[in-house]
């Protein structure tokens, strides 16, 4: 398994696209970028495992988030059937006093 480094490297040897803008889109600093080519050259970069980051501390505050986000839908679902719901029976009350003549 190659490092995100290499991929990196690889990829701005890869496309004839200049390195800034791939460390732009990337969200990397150019000069970054440069020094992983270097070390890419050299033979110095290499993969380490000790410099991968576990993407799984994150999840449960995802969860946290969906759950909250997912609570607050519940609220203004009920708020908006309740408000629907009012307005039909609001609109019935109209057309009945239109029909027997007190509205005009």
């Amino acid at each position: 398994m190659k490092s995100a480094e290499v991929k990196v490297v690889e990829l701005t040897e890869g496309l004839d696209v200049q390195v800034v803008e791939i460390a732009n889109i990337l969200g990397l600093h150019p000069v970054m970028v440069y020094r992983w080519r270097q070390e890419y050259r050299e033979g110095d970069l290499t993969y380490s495992p000790s410099r991968r980051v576990s993407m799984t501390k994150n999840k449960p505050k995802i969860k946290e988030k969906k759950n909250t986000d997912l609570e607050r839908l519940k609220k203004e679902n009920i708020r908006l059937i309740k408000e629907n719901d009012f307005l039909k029976k609001y609109q019935r009350y109209l057309k009945d006093q239109k029909e027997s003549g007190l509205c005009s």
